[in-house]
């Protein structure tokens, strides 16, 4: 996927070159390789590093039963040491991801896995979510990510419900939240990246400005719904400099 933003990283050597070259083929090799398209959902996603990895991480996929999962998560740290671990918790969630359990279980296990080796300093936050298309309805649990921001008929709406991080206390426990969608719905989620860009008053991208931008892109697919979110978050930002990764998932629900 490519690179919306324009990131400010410091000279390297060329075997440094090389070491980031070989470390952003594997990151990638581990992301989402296209959009997820059927009659019933749509699902798109962006990554944009800071520098050539980062310590964002997502993915979507179908389960077993039918029902459509995805996870979006951002660990502490940029760079290579930031990649390593977003690999490590993604490798966790892929043998806990699949086995059709609830979004708080998964988050639940997950948290367990990173406390039994944990790495000094490091933790992550994660969102969970599996959709039903049969009635419509999503279910999440949320680790400490940014809310998700859904767009329907009625306007942009924050889905204020979140948790402890994955991987800071042990027997840490999280809700489950279900919300019933309809067709044309769109829900949005972006690590903290996109909401902190800052402007040309220093001032942040944050809920409000991406909420107008957002309800702009309703009608739009979940793929150009991203497209037109990144490029009114780049203008925002004078030049596109960023300071943090940047990951955004969009889910879409076809109209019928």
């Amino acid at each position: 996927m490519s690179t919306v933003f324009l990131a400010e990283t410091p000279p390297c050597t060329h075997s440094c070159n090389a070491e980031k070259d070989e470390a952003r083929v594997i990151q990638n090799s581990l992301l989402p390789s296209g959009t997820l398209k059927n009659n019933s959902i749509e699902i798109a996603y962006r990554f944009s590093p800071f520098g050539e990895v980062g310590g964002d991480f997502a993915d979507f996929f179908v389960l077993p039963n039918g029902t459509v999962a995805l996870y979006i998560g951002d660990v502490v740290g940029k760079g290579i040491a930031a990649a390593m671990y977003a690999a490590l918790v993604m490798g966790m969630l892929r043998g806990i991801n699949k086995t059709d359990e609830q979004p708080s279980t998964v988050l639940a296990v997950l948290n367990k896995r990173m406390l039994v080796r944990p790495v000094q300093g490091r933790f992550a936050t994660t969102l969970y979510a599996v959709y039903d298309p049969i009635h419509r309805e999503l279910t999440f649990s949320n680790a400490g990510m940014p809310y998700p921001l859904r767009a329907s008929h009625l306007g942009c709406h924050l889905l204020k419900e979140g948790g402890l991080p994955s991987g800071m206390f042990p027997n840490t426990s999280y809700d489950i939240h279900r919300v019933s969608l309809s067709p044309g719905d769109s829900v949005l989620f972006a690590t903290d990246g996109l909401h902190e860009l800052r402007g040309v008053n220093d001032d942040d991208f944050g809920w409000s400005k991406m909420a107008e931008i957002w309800g702009q892109c309703r009608e739009s697919s979940a793929d150009e719904s991203l497209q037109c979110l990144l490029q009114g978050a780049k203008n925002f930002a004078v030049g596109g400099i960023q300071h943090d990764d940047i990951t955004a998932v969009a889910l879409k629900i076809p109209l019928v």
